[in-house]
């Protein structure tokens, strides 16, 4: 490809709209257009991108025994009451009516119509496994779309979805996946981690997210150093071993003491002297059922994926000051559960087994001291429902955990017959009996990841592709335009490094090498091929783009040059 004929829209300015790396960069370098909120065009250099992760993808896929198909993006109502998701997804779900009045939705996601189209024509139990998989985009209709491909309300997705015949055969199938995008990943170039998920909306018994580690992932992973263990989760399913305080000590009478204005743990904790391991924080939450109360220790933050998984509720929200004071009779900062009337109590593990803890008394400027679970309040439920960081102890081998920010590219769940039952999808086993198909789903944001490939590969002058998804692997840059010995010498580097396989860019426009330097850097060709003062000794400079490195190469040996470059990534 020759640059003077190519869309590539440099910017030399910083987009007021982009916050992060990735969204800067892929606007500046030119492979991204902002056409509305969270909706983006993909320019030829992006287009580039998404073609070699998509073959990636595609190929190992095949390899694992995927079949492709194409599965509409708009979606039939019914199939997703029939599911019981319609309302339960909530408003990311984009609805929309036909002219004849019937609901529709753009598709986030095709559990229900793949097990639709599989309901019609699987019949036995010869037909299994199946995978059926498909590259195409998706819709949510986020509330803040931001950070660019990032989280966006279109986006594009790989996502299969298998069908076995029991839980052996999705046993099989998950790690097929599991190791499949293991593949997928390393072959991108990626840094990144298999940690322990919640399945959310998408429902399922067991589920791993795929994390590209970066600093500027909106997700958290939580990880056990030691090398044995290799225990890792994101954030919402991390679990850490129990710390309980004050077990050692006897049962004290409950007493009340004044606080006054004293509302947050930190204050509490101050007033009366203790550390915040001694306080129990009681947090208030709203749901469909009614309002549940969370109990954790001072020094602990509720986790409220794990709060929704224990209760069952549809959706929680943080209980707002009239709420409050209707079920307390108090202001916010003196909820305790002493006498607390709600719906259900929830007890993180480490407060049922406090000794003497602090507590609100449900009254303004009032505390309990003195508080013991079962004598002076009964839980309704007693679960982990922790948020677990950085420095708490590993449950399974008592390691110290650690923490790293991540983007999720990838997530594989273990559905189990959640759709295959409401959806009414069966097979005829050997005896002719009639059993529910076990389902699994496995998708990719393909989008999502080249902005995290992004986000793990840039400098202050631009972006560093990995080798295997650059847009082009070389980018041939003659010094000087009106020198015929460059000119020639670049057309003909040009012309043999395509006739050896090497996708490669000309630069040839009429600008000056600074102009056209910035730009190759900007947008991230692995290696750069200079023609200037050398060429009349038919020598060019090779540069690698990832380490600055530059060797003078002659052109006789510069295909094989390169292709040493480009083999270190």
């Amino acid at each position: 490809m020759r640059l003077s004929q190519y869309l590539v829209p440099t910017l030399r300015e910083v987009p007021a709209e982009a916050e992060i790396i990735s969204h800067q960069l892929l606007l500046r370098a030119g492979f991204i257009r902002k056409a509305a909120s969270g909706v983006y065009t993909y320019l030829p250099l992006a287009q580039r991108v998404l073609a070699r992760i998509k073959a990636i993808v595609q190929e190992e896929m095949d390899r694992a025994g995927g079949q492709e198909i194409l599965l509409p993006i708009i979606q039939p109502a019914e199939l997703w009451l029939e599911s019981g998701r319609w309302n339960v997804y909530g408003p990311e779900l984009f609805r929309l009516k036909d002219r004849h009045g019937r609901d529709f939705c753009l598709g986030p996601t095709h559990e229900e119509i793949i097990t639709d189209l599989v309901k019609g024509d699987l019949r036995s139990y010869k037909q299994l496994p199946l995978l059926l998989y498909q590259i195409q985009n998706k819709y949510r209709d986020e509330r803040r779309p931001r950070f660019g491909l990032m989280r966006g309300r279109e986006f594009i997705m790989k996502d299969l979805y298998s069908f076995d015949r029991d839980e052996a055969g999705l046993d099989v199938s998950y790690r097929k996946m599991y190791d499949a995008y293991t593949r997928i990943f390393e072959r991108c170039g990626l840094e990144f981690r298999p940690v322990e998920a919640d399945s959310g909306p998408i429902g399922g018994s067991v589920s791993h997210e795929f994390m590209v580690l970066a600093d500027s992932g909106e997700g958290t992973v939580v990880y056990c150093p030691d090398a044995g263990c290799r225990y890792a989760a994101n954030i919402e399913k991390a679990v850490g071993k129990p710390i309980f305080s004050g077990t050692d000590e006897e049962p004290s009478p409950r007493e009340e003491v004044i606080t006054p204005g004293m509302k947050t743990v930190e204050q509490v904790t101050a007033f009366l002297g203790v550390g915040a391991d001694r306080l129990v924080k009681t947090l208030l939450y709203e749901t469909p059922d009614g309002v549940v109360a969370a109990l954790v220790r001072g020094d602990r933050e509720v986790n409220e994926i794990k709060l929704q998984n224990v209760t069952g509720v549809e959706r929680l929200e943080l209980a707002d000051a009239e709420i409050i004071r209707r079920v307390t009779q108090a202001p916010v900062g003196f909820t305790g559960p002493v006498g607390l009337d709600v719906e259900t109590m929830v007890v993180d593990e480490e407060v049922a087994n406090m000794v003497n803890c602090i507590t609100g008394a449900n009254r303004a400027d009032a505390h309990y001291r003195n508080v013991n679970p079962g004598r002076d309040f009964r839980p309704d439920i007693v679960a982990d429902i922790r948020v677990v960081d950085e420095g708490q102890v590993c449950a399974r081998c008592g390691a110290s955990l650690k923490s790293r920010r991540g983007i999720e590219v990838g997530q594989v769940f273990k559905l189990g017959t959640k759709y295959s039952k409401s959806l009414n999808l069966t097979y005829l086993d050997e005896q002719g009996g009639e059993q529910l198909v076990v389902m699994g789903c496995y998708g990719i944001g393909v989008s999502r990841t080249m902005a995290a490939a992004v986000e793990q590969n840039y400098d202050t002058d631009g972006i560093i592709w990995p080798a295997s998804i650059a847009p082009f692997k070389v980018v041939v840059v003659p010094v000087n335009t009106k020198d015929q010995v460059q000119t020639e010498l670049a057309e003909k580097v040009y012309r043999d490094l395509w006739a050896a396989g090497i996708d490669t860019m000309l630069d040839d426009r009429t600008e000056r090498p600074g102009v056209k330097f910035k730009d190759a850097d900007l947008v991230g060709y692995p290696v750069r091929v200079t023609v200037g003062k050398k060429a009349a000794d038919g020598e060019v400079e090779v540069l690698r783009r990832r380490t600055r490195e530059m060797h003078v190469v002659p052109v006789a040996n510069l295909a094989e040059a390169v292709r040493e470059v480009l083999a270190e990534g």
